[in-house]
């Protein structure tokens, strides 16, 4: 009986390896969460979208607050209402699904891939981020 089990148990092993599975994905969990935020208006209450656990512990908006609003506002074609939800995240976006989009080419092309941002780049994301933070919370 064991025996049976362990070429079944290696073969999804093997599958949960390749290259493509996690961009896929994130594709997969990416569409489930936007079919539910299509019907689902975050800026009315009584939804059971998640409070965001910095702004729920500090009182702060973070970087990323407004971003489920501005999700929403994108896919209805409201693009001012997005801007006005998070701006920095609006122009973040674009970079976020290119990353997304060549990591999902290199895995179906059967490769790992992962992004290198270099040490001074990392450092002007963090800044940028600690810097909206600020800045919007201040405004």
């Amino acid at each position: 009986m064991v025996d049976a089990v362990r070429p079944a148990r290696d073969g999804a092993a093997r599958l949960l390896r390749r290259p493509a599975v996690a961009p896929l994905a994130v594709l997969a969990a990416g569409a489930a969460g936007a079919g539910y935020l299509w019907f689902t208006d975050p800026h009315d209450s009584g939804h059971l979208l998640p409070q965001c656990p910095f702004r729920y512990v500090t009182g702060l908006l973070c970087p990323a607050c407004g971003g489920t609003r501005m999700t929403y506002d994108l896919m209805h074609g409201q693009f001012a209402a997005a801007w006005l939800d998070n701006r920095a995240l609006l122009l973040a976006a674009p970079f976020a699904l290119a990353l997304w989009g060549r990591w999902t080419v290199e895995g179906l092309r059967g490769r790992s891939w992962r992004p290198r941002i270099a040490p001074w780049a990392q450092a002007l994301i963090l800044l940028a981020a600690v810097a909206w933070t600020v800045v919007r919370n201040l405004v």
